[in-house]
């Protein structure tokens, strides 16, 4: 075996060993659920449960391609959502939609509501531990009207390699009046940086 095959052959490893790679979404999907891998963090404080979840590029590709497979699509749709860290917060209070606790107060319910909808730039924060922020990209908040048992709000940050380096990442929620203070996961930048992949 010649010099350059072994050294393709140990490319090649090394590259399958960074990122997993699955051939369903459902596989995927365990995967990134198992919090030892570094995509799903979960606090629970003052009967408030937040649930934190990376979302990978290839879900967002396969959300796009649907059913037609077309290699041209993948690679110019991984370029396109890679460009970016998706997060899915999802936070309930005794199984149920945030807001379905303050219902009675109405006050309160519209306050939550527009700070939902519009005001969580002020409430998200991701820095680095030496201090440095990440501007937030955007956020998409689709209102359930009760019909889930928790508030979900898909969130957007710049995928910035230098801010990657680091060892960690802190995520921050500020209280959003459930006195819960505010609420800090710390991200696996080893695990953002070496997603896990379909294999479409």
């Amino acid at each position: 075996m010649t010099k350059n095959k072994i050294l393709a052959i140990l490319l090649l490893l090394f590259i399958s060993s960074c990122n997993q790679s699955f051939d369903t979404q459902e596989e995927m999907n365990d995967y990134i659920q198992d919090e030892d891998n570094g995509y799903h963090y979960k606090k629970t404080i003052a009967g408030v449960d937040y649930v934190l979840q990376y979302r990978p590029t290839d879900l967002l590709v396969k959300q796009e391609l649907g059913d037609k497979i077309n290699p041209v699509q993948i690679e110019k749709f991984r370029q396109q959502y890679n460009k970016y860290m998706y997060f899915n917060l999802s936070m309930s209070k005794n199984n149920q939609e945030l807001l379905n606790g303050v219902a009675q107060d109405k006050a309160k319910f519209g306050q939550m509501v527009n700070e939902l909808a519009f005001g969580m730039e002020e409430k998200l924060h991701v820095y680095t531990p030496t201090k440095d922020t990440l501007d937030l990209a955007d956020f998409i908040y689709p209102r359930m009207y009760g019909m889930s048992n928790s508030t979900s709000i898909m969130i957007v940050y710049p995928r910035d390699e230098k801010y990657l380096k680091q060892d960690y990442l802190n995520f921050v929620i500020e209280d959003l009046g459930l006195e819960t203070g505010d609420v800090k996961f710390k991200l696996n930048t080893k695990a953002l940086k070496n997603e896990p992949q379909l294999a479409f």
